[in-house]
C-alpha cells in the first residue's frame, strides 16, 4: 500500500513514512492510492472478532511496513478493556426506534479522540524506536484533541508535543485536563485567536521544509492519515453491531468541525461499508452544512467565528475537508491543489461546478445544523424521556440526525465526549452538574503549565527551537 498526496506529489511512500512526516511536502494531505475493497465473505468474517482483532484486520489493509505479529500487539495493547471500560470498546446504547449511541468517549479524557489518538502513541514510540529517532509532535485543539494527545504521548520514548489552542476558547475542563500536565514532554501554547489560526499556524510551519526536516515535526491532528485511518475501525464496530446481516444498511449522525471524523466515514463507505447516509452536523459554525447544501465552501474570518457551547466544533476551515473534495473531483490533484492553495487565499474559498458538486450525493452526504437552544433542547429531552446524558456535541449530532431518519435504518449517532466536559450547558440543561470520574474530581484546582503566544508562526518556531533541550 502506497500513499499519494491530495495536490499532485506522487512519490510513492510507506504508511511509516507518513505516519511521522504529517503534511506532504507539496501542502496536500496523504490518501492510499486507491482505498482496499471489502467483500461480503471478509464482512461476514469479521463479525466475530473482538475491537483490537477488527481494527488488527483493517489497519493490515493499509499498512504492510510494520510485521503483522507487531501490528497486533499494538492493537492488542491499544484497545482494552482497562483503557476504555467494556469489552465492545464502542458499545451502542439504544434511544428512540431506531436510533442508537455509538459510545466513543470512555478512554483517559472522556472524548472521542481517544480512539486514534491511543493508538497513534503506540505507533509513534514502535516506529520511533525501530529508526532510533525522536519526533516533535506539533498540534492545534479546539478542545479535546490536545488533551488525548497529551495524555496519549506523555512519557512516550523519543516524543515531544507542542500543542496549540485558542487561549480562553475552551471549557474550563478542557483547560484544565491539558493545563494540568506537568510532563516534561509536554508544552501546552495558547494562542491568542480562535482554532483556525491555531491550525494555521500548524500547516505553515509543517510546510517549511527545513524547519519541519530540521527539528523533527510531526503532528497529530487528522491532517495525519495514521489517525483518521484508526477512526475508520468505529465504523465497521458500529456497523456490525448494529445488523446481523450484510444486506442492512445503516447510517451515522456525525458532530463535524474539521471534517476528520466524518471523512473516516467516507473512507469506510469507499471500502463497501454498507452504509446508506453520513449525516453531517455542525453548529452555528456551519461552514461544512452550506457547502454540502450548496457547493461553496466559504471559510469564516476569525471575527465571523462563533464561540458556542459545542466548542470542539467552533471552526470555519476545516482541514480534513481537502481529502473529501479530493475524492469528490475523481482524485484530480491539479484541481484540488489550485481550490485549497490559490482560491482559498484569495478569494476566502470556492464554489464548485455543478458538475463537479453533482456527485456529492453519491457519496452519501447530508447534513444539518444545530443552535445553542436545539443543545440545550436535546439534552433535556434526552435525559427526561430516555434517562441518558449527553454532552453538547452529541447533542448537535442527535438534533441533526432526527431530521434524516429513514424506516428500517438504524441511525448511529457517534458520541462526541462525556458530558463532565460541558458542565456549564449541562447544568443550564437539566439544573444538575454531570457526574464525573473520580480521578478527574477538582481537575479544575490543580496547578496549570501554558505558555500564551501571540497569532504568530514565527514566535511559535522560536518557542520549539529553545525548548528542545
Amino acid at each position: 500500500m502506497k500513499y499519494i498526496s491530495t495536490r499532485g506529489d506522487a512519490t510513492p511512500r510507506g504508511f511509516c513514512d507518513i505516519l511521522l512526516e504529517g503534511l506532504a511536502p507539496d501542502g496536500g494531505l496523504y490518501l492510499p492510492a486507491s482505498y482496499p475493497s471489502i467483500d461480503d465473505a471478509t464482512l461476514t468474517r469479521w463479525r466475530g472478532l473482538r475491537y483490537a482483532e477488527l481494527a488488527f484486520e483493517i489497519l493490515s489493509l493499509y499498512i504492510d511496513d510494520i510485521p503483522a505479529a507487531d501490528l497486533r500487539r499494538l492493537c492488542e495493547a491499544t484497545y482494552t478493556e482497562r483503557t476504555f471500560g467494556s469489552r465492545q470498546i464502542t458499545p451502542l446504547k439504544p434511544l428512540d426506534e431506531g436510533v442508537f449511541l455509538q459510545a466513543l468517549s470512555n478512554g483517559p479524557t472522556l472524548a472521542f479522540k481517544d480512539m486514534a489518538m491511543q493508538l497513534l502513541g503506540n505507533l509513534f514510540e514502535y516506529e520511533l524506536d525501530r529508526r532510533g529517532q525522536t519526533l516533535n509532535i506539533l498540534g492545534a485543539t479546539s478542545g479535546d484533541t490536545g488533551s488525548a494527545a497529551e495524555y496519549a504521548m506523555r512519557g512516550k520514548k523519543g516524543v515531544r508535543v507542542f500543542m496549540l489552542s485558542p487561549h480562553g476558547r475552551m471549557s474550563p475542563f478542557q483547560q484544565a485536563q491539558m493545563f494540568s500536565l506537568t510532563d516534561a514532554n509536554i508544552h501546552n501554547l495558547c494562542i491568542e485567536g480562535v482554532f483556525d489560526d491555531c491550525q494555521d499556524i500548524v500547516k505553515a510551519v509543517s510546510s517549511d521544509l527545513d524547519f519541519k526536516r530540521r527539528h523533527r515535526i510531526g503532528t497529530v491532528n487528522s491532517i495525519n492519515w495514521a489517525r483518521l485511518l484508526a477512526q475508520v475501525v468505529y465504523y465497521f464496530a458500529g456497523y456490525l453491531q448494529a445488523t446481523t446481516n450484510n444486506a442492512q444498511k445503516v447510517s451515522f449522525a456525525v458532530p463535524s468541525g474539521n471534517f476528520g471524523n466524518i471523512c473516516a466515514g467516507h473512507v469506510a463507505r469507499c471500502m463497501g461499508l454498507p452504509i446508506d447516509r453520513l449525516v453531517l452536523a455542525t453548529n452555528e459554525n456551519k461552514v461544512l452544512d452550506e457547502f454540502f447544501r450548496s457547493g461553496r465552501y466559504r471559510v469564516r474570518a476569525s471575527a465571523e467565528t462563533f464561540e458556542t457551547s459545542s466548542p470542539s466544533m467552533d471552526i470555519s476551515k476545516a482541514s480534513n475537508f481537502e481529502r473529501f473534495v479530493f475524492d469528490l473531483l475523481n482524485r484530480d490533484a491539479a484541481r484540488t491543489a489550485d481550490l485549497f492553495g490559490p482560491q482559498l487565499a484569495k478569494q476566502g474559498g470556492f464554489t464548485l461546478t455543478a458538475a463537479e458538486f453533482a456527485p456529492a450525493a453519491q457519496f452519501g452526504f447530508v447534513s444539518g445544523s444545530s443552535t445553542h437552544a436545539d443543545r440545550v433542547a436535546t439534552i433535556r429531552d434526552t435525559w427526561q424521556r430516555l434517562g441518558v446524558m449527553i454532552d453538547t456535541h452529541t447533542a448537535d449530532g442527535l438534533k441533526v440526525a432526527r431530521q434524516h431518519l429513514r424506516p428500517g435504518v438504524p441511525m448511529l449517532v457517534l458520541e462526541t465526549a462525556l458530558p463532565a466536559k460541558f458542565a456549564d450547558t449541562i447544568h443550564e440543561a437539566l439544573g444538575r452538574a454531570p457526574e464525573r470520574p473520580a480521578a478527574l474530581q477538582g481537575i479544575e484546582q490543580l496547578p496549570r503549565r501554558f505558555t500564551v503566544l501571540p497569532v504568530d508562526a514565527v514566535a511559535v518556531k522560536r518557542y520549539i527551537e529553545t525548548h528542545l533541550n
